[in-house]
């Protein structure tokens, strides 16, 4: 997902699909563990896209936060 789409969701689905994307971290992990993993290479582009699904949100609360500062002012 690029971040224009993660951007267009709301905060709810932004947590589901970290929560599932994180499910499937777990399971890549524990198939690493055992030796049965079939794309290695799929670790790293879930773990940037949590990353990047935990920077938008944070970017996003900050300026909510930053706009209830303004209009409080």
């Amino acid at each position: 997902m690029n971040a224009k789409e993660i951007r267009d969701l709301t905060s709810k689905e932004r947590l589901e699909k970290v929560d599932d994307l994180s499910q499937e971290y777990f399971n890549l992990k524990f198939q690493l563990a055992t030796g049965k993993i079939e794309a290695p290479g799929r670790l790293k582009s879930i773990r940037r896209d949590i990353a990047r699904f935990k920077t938008i949100a944070k970017e996003i609360d900050l300026a909510e936060s930053a706009k209830k500062d303004d209009e409080s002012a």
